[in-house]
């Protein structure tokens, strides 16, 4: 496992998280299973064993069954401010907070009310140390924040006093739901003291986040990647014929979406081949080949998954010709016509993201 500074923190992250949100929820269940919680421990753990040591929660997943899950993984390795260690840096907990989960129930995948304010990130953020079994979080960041949030001078200013009281060491911003938010990304690189940037990206949705990079890059901040696979599609476990159970967060994926996705796939084989990887290892390689990534989070759902993307993190990158190559097949559609109903949106719930 490989290494990289998660923006101006300093902190020392794996090159591959762990997206807790799995094991919390069953929002991904194309096999229609749930990952029981023996299995989400068994999972944490051997995690840890590849050299993973960043681990990326929410509040809101599974009403915080996300953050129980790792605290009790990691309950005798982490004490306090923790004394874990992967390669010189302790087990990082990043956690979300900013949907008002303790006086709203959600329904299906509908979004809560959110607080994005100073008293409710005292309330919220005592409630995840209390389940994180931790005195200071290593990253706290807003989920899913409005350009009212970005805006907020006091909340800003609490999070920063919250970074120099102890209670957190950085604080960031996790856009979504589903793809976009430019602007809120932008402002809050520009104009806030963040460490890191979550949003979705990959081969195939590759904006806005692109736009982020150059100001990710200027102002030292870390990029997160999210749905890496483009919801499965780049792994192969998804195509036309792929049946989503209703609860499934993909199910809302269009299947005009799905054939074209996989039409552009096969114009990318080529050059997976000649670099010796498959589509999933290419995938991954494209996100990690650009310095502004700190940290990329797939979506796992067993050990296999889990060793299979660990092992990606091997040093090795994309020619800069070849990134050129797939940012100008991205630019020209893979020189494929598109569905005319086809939409190129992703379909992630609040609390995928």
């Amino acid at each position: 496992m490989k290494y990289r500074k998660l923006g101006k923190s300093g902190i020392k992250v794996s090159e591959i998280g762990f997206g807790a949100w799995t094991i919390a929820l069953d929002w991904w269940t194309a096999r229609n299973n749930k990952i029981d919680d023996d299995e989400a421990i068994r999972m944490l753990k051997r995690a840890y064993d590849l050299g993973i040591n960043f681990y990326e929660m929410a509040d809101m997943y599974g009403n915080g069954k996300s953050e129980k899950l790792v605290a009790q993984a990691f309950k005798d390795m982490r004490g306090g401010r923790g004394v874990g260690d992967v390669d010189g840096e302790e087990i990082v907990y990043s956690t979300k907070w900013g949907y008002d989960m303790y006086t709203n129930e959600q329904v299906g995948h509908s979004e809560l009310p959110q607080k994005h304010d100073s008293k409710f990130l005292e309330y919220a953020l005592q409630q995840s140390l209390g389940r994180l079994q931790t005195d200071c979080i290593d990253v706290y960041s807003l989920h899913n924040p409005k350009m009212n949030a970005i805006k907020n001078n006091e909340l800003f200013g609490s999070l920063d006093a919250l970074v120099t009281n102890g209670k957190i060491r950085s604080h960031g911003v996790a856009l979504g739901p589903a793809i976009g938010w430019k602007d809120e990304g932008l402002l809050a690189m520009e104009n806030r003291n963040i460490t890191c940037l979550q949003t979705v990206y990959n081969i195939l949705e590759q904006d806005p986040a692109r736009t982020f990079f150059d100001v990710a890059r200027k102002n030292n901040v870390g990029i997160m990647v999210r749905v890496p696979d483009a919801s499965g599609v780049l792994t192969g476990k998804v195509n036309e014929k792929t049946v989503f159970d209703r609860n499934d967060h993909r199910s809302s994926r269009k299947r005009e979406w799905i054939i074209e996705a996989m039409q552009k796939v096969e114009k990318m084989k080529p050059l997976a081949l000649a670099n010796g990887w498959n589509i999933t290892q290419l995938a991954v390689k494209f996100i990690l080949s650009q310095k502004e990534v700190a940290v990329v989070l797939p979506t796992v759902i067993d050990i296999e998954e889990l060793e299979t993307f660990a092992g990606m993190s091997d040093g090795k990158f994309l020619a800069d010709r070849d990134i050129a190559e797939i940012r100008g097949l991205y630019e020209n559609n893979f020189n494929i016509k598109p569905f005319a109903s086809a939409s190129t949106s992703t379909s992630n719930s609040p609390t995928s993201s």
